[in-house]
């Protein structure tokens, strides 16, 4: 079941408030004989073995101990239809949490509400005992279908795991619940029946924007009977994919409305800083919040590592550490051979594919039954390949798994013991997401943070209190985002002529930009209302994952098979000629990418290496929108225009990441206009700082990348959804800059948390620098990993002494404002 509802449940992420240090006991011997059947290790015991060894031992710079919690109890609301309540303890589930029965109360009443509360606290049972109560109800309706439900999950792996937990609890409840997936993979004969008979149907939010609000008279019937929307994982929904999901969601409202429906919201998150305030901007609804946690928690302990540094010598001959790759392939091979279950989460989906291939040939050596039972787990992959690896999940046939998060948002797992995180997952609410998969049947526990050879990680597992002594973060979307808003006005246009009194649900910026959208003869008036004037779907004007463009087909060129498919806005940087390419353990060499035909042709292949992209960057101020004195210097924020090339690919050697060599590519530059944080300083500034013209370069460079490694930590992005430029003297600007832009058309909100928190985002990253060992930078520092010069040139004591000198003259910080921001006047592209 999906609820894990059982005593001595799983973790809250609200719990590092009141945690406490463990001191390590001695390491065990190292026993490697798998535990007994039946019998499964405390997760002490488990992280002593791992830390057999002085070698080992030395790599944990932190344990974190969360002690387990008893659960709390409270009746279901009576409008809950005692047939649900006796589905739900048929099920093993006599009472429900204080949180679940809050949740539906708020839902019964007709009030949209978000429970943001720790995962495996039996969310999906807060939200489905009023949506099973509601489709009964309208079951015994006299015209047959009555109530309906619709439920949006941002991954097909989430709502195929859905579909099983309500099928499993509505069995008892006879015909009256009839669920059906509606997804890209549901076949052309399924999907009448969908539309026809279901009246809970599971989707995702791209579908809704492409097929379903499309065709909108074809599902008039079951939109008209729209009782709720489920929001699952809400929390996901965050810069530009969540700003084009708001819009979906108001264009959802606008055709219910049509139909005479308005339908009740109900959100599940991740424990989240403001939940309600992130819901009702993603909704446009307002919403209530759920968070206080009244579910039982399993001990969790939680280890940082740090590994080793390594002989070999990087760029610039900066020292190199084992790469978490390396080491986190080491330990799930390790734990599967304990007969630990696992999964290792990883950034990348290459880093994915490679973690299960070192551990597959590892375990080779010890136990040939063991390849077998370990497996990669990551987007791209075709449908077939996705439900065989989730069948064997399920069962119990693989013991390790290494995933994207495409299964930190997908499958029910019970029975994991372990957890290896490969890196920071970009927030806390990540980071307490993918821990919590271990530990859902009730049973004690472990998770591990690996860290990369990154400034984040390499501060956060050094400054524990970061991550187990803050709430997490909250989450950034600006649905006025006019790259955003406009095609979902032409999308709205074409699914209903608009109107002006339409335009206050769509936001303050939407008068403007229709007026463009009317000027650029996208949009049409005709009378009291605009239409769409083109013969092409309007929805297909924008690709809401913030991609942009069709995805790229990966073919194998001997056979034509289709292996899978990479976003457009990925394949420069990941399948140009000569890339290496993994998939489902095999590699392969890309021969050719037809830009044209986003079609990458490669041929299996076993090379000694992985190859990295290189490209350049440049950056022209459009707009400045606002603008603080530092002294003399100047922290700016506004609209700018981006020009990147990739240019080149770095090829390193499997395991160690020693680089090997370099090839040039020719590919098309591509322009993005975004919005970006920037800071300049004078000439006074830099005497005062000792940093003569010959050190500028690399000081300010040093100071870009390190700050770009460290925003993750005052915004909810990952590094590789911001870029960086430093120029010792910008034509816009005429001093010496610093920029980080946001890497999506029209913004994603992360410069502009950037700007409110700059204090404090700068002050930590220039500790991050100083604190490191290295003496001229290193990729745990300054060094990045997607620097498109060569790190060069780069400066780490004079970034040190500009960013004291800068910091001297900051103002203290003041509170982000929670109104959704400011749109850029600027037109939206074109």
């Amino acid at each position: 079941m999906a609820f894990n509802h059982l005593p001595a449940g799983a973790h809250d992420a609200l719990t590092p408030l009141s945690v406490t240090p463990v001191t390590h006991s001695v390491p065990m011997a190292n026993d490697q004989l798998p535990p007994e059947a039946g019998v499964h290790p405390l997760p002490r015991t488990v992280l002593d073995r791992l830390t057999a060894g002085a070698d080992r031992a030395a790599r944990i710079t932190h344990t974190e101990h969360l002690p387990p919690r008893p659960g709390r109890h409270a009746p279901w609301p009576e409008q809950i239809r005692p047939e649900v309540v006796e589905a739900v303890r048929a099920a093993g589930i006599e009472q429900p949490w204080a949180h679940q029965a809050l949740t539906a109360a708020h839902a019964l009443r007709g009030e949209s509400v978000v429970v943001a509360t720790g995962t495996a606290s039996g969310k999906s049972l807060a939200y489905l005992a009023p949506v099973l109560s509601a489709l009964l109800d309208g079951s015994e309706a006299p015209n047959g279908r009555g109530a309906t439900a619709l439920y949006l999950a941002p991954t097909k792996a989430l709502a195929a795991d859905q579909r099983r937990a309500v099928r499993s609890l509505a069995e008892p409840l006879g015909k009256g619940i009839r669920p059906a997936v509606y997804d890209g993979d549901t076949p052309v004969e399924e999907r009448e029946w969908v539309r026809q008979y279901a009246n809970y149907a599971l989707t995702n939010p791209d579908m809704l924007h492409r097929s379903i609000l499309p065709a909108h008279p074809k599902w008039s019937s079951f939109l008209r009977a729209l009782r709720y929307v489920v929001i699952d994982e809400c929390h996901t929904y965050r810069g530009v994919f969540g700003s084009h999901v708001a819009q979906v969601l108001r264009r959802l409202r606008r055709v219910c409305a049509r139909y005479g429906a308005d339908p009740v919201f109900l959100l599940a998150s991740a424990t989240a800083s403001d939940p309600a305030t992130a819901a009702t901007r993603l909704t446009g609804v307002r919403v209530a919040e759920i968070t206080e946690d009244a579910s039982p928690r399993g001990e969790l302990v939680f280890a940082l590592w740090e590994p080793p540094l390594t002989e070999l010598h990087g760029e610039r001959g900066a020292p190199v550490r084992r790469t978490a790759t390396a080491e986190s392939a080491d330990l799930l091979t390790d734990l599967v051979v304990q007969g630990v279950r696992t999964v290792a989460f990883v950034r990348s989906r290459r880093g994915a594919e490679l973690i299960a291939l070192i551990a597959q040939e590892r375990l080779a050596a010890v136990d040939r039954s063991l390849p077998g039972r370990v497996a990669a787990y990551r987007g791209g992959y075709l449908p077939e390949e996705r439900r065989a690896i989730e069948h064997a999940l399920h069962s119990g046939e693989l013991l390790g798994l290494s995933a994207t998060t495409a299964l930190e948002l997908g499958v029910d797992v019970a029975g994991l013991d372990a957890v290896l995180l490969t890196g920071y997952p970009g927030t806390r609410a990540s980071l307490w997401q993918q821990a919590g998969r271990a530990g859902r049947t009730g049973r004690g526990a472990l998770a591990v943070l690996v860290a990369r050879d990154d400034p984040l990680d390499t501060y956060l597992v050094h400054h524990p209190e970061a991550l187990f002594r803050r709430p997490v973060e909250s989450t950034v979307l600006d649905p006025d985002n006019p790259y955003v808003l406009a095609p979902h006005l032409c999308a709205a246009a074409a699914e209903l002529p608009l109107t002006e009194a339409d335009l206050s649900l769509f936001g303050p910026a939407a008068p403007g930009v229709l007026a463009q959208l009317e000027g650029r003869k996208l949009l049409r008036r005709r009378g009291a209302a605009w239409h769409w004037t083109r013969r092409e779907r309007a929805a297909d004007l924008t690709d809401i994952r913030g991609g942009g463009g069709r995805p790229v087909q990966v073919v194998e060129e001997g056979t034509g098979r289709l292996l899978g498919t990479v976003d457009a806005a990925a394949a420069h940087a990941s399948v140009h000629e000569g890339a290496v390419h993994l998939h489902q353990g095999r590699t392969y060499l890309v021969r050719r990418l037809d830009l044209e035909d986003s079609v990458a042709l490669v041929e299996q292949a076993d090379p000694p290496y992985s190859t990295t992209a290189r490209d350049t960057t440049s950056i022209a101020v459009l707009e400045t929108d606002a603008e603080i004195p530092w002294g003399e210097a100047r922290l700016c924020f506004g609209s700018v225009e981006v020009t990147n090339q990739v240019v080149s690919f770095l090829r390193r050697r499997l395991i160690t990441g020693e680089i090997l060599g370099e090839s040039k590519l020719d590919l098309p530059p591509r322009t993005l206009r975004t919005r970006a944080v920037w800071w300049t300083v004078t000439e006074d500034q830099l005497d005062e700082a000792r940093i003569d013209p010959e050190a500028l370069g690399g000081a300010l460079h040093a100071a870009e990348h390190a700050s770009i490694g460290m925003l993750p930590l005052f915004a909810t992005c990952d590094r590789w959804d911001i870029g960086g430029v430093s120029v010792p003297l910008h034509p816009d600007t005429l001093l010496p800059t610093v920029f980080v832009y946001d890497g999506h058309p029209g913004g994603a909100g992360f410069a502009e948390r950037a700007f409110h928190t700059a204090a404090r985002w700068l002050t930590a990253t220039r500790e991050a620098i100083a604190a490191c060992e290295c003496d001229t930078g290193c990729p745990s520092c300054v060094q990045s990993p997607k620097c498109g010069n060569g790190n060069d040139p780069l400066d780490k004591r004079a970034a040190i002494r500009l960013l004291t000198r800068l910091l001297r003259d900051a103002p203290k910080d003041k509170t982000p404002p929670e109104e959704p921001p400011q749109a850029p006047s600027g037109p939206p592209g074109g």
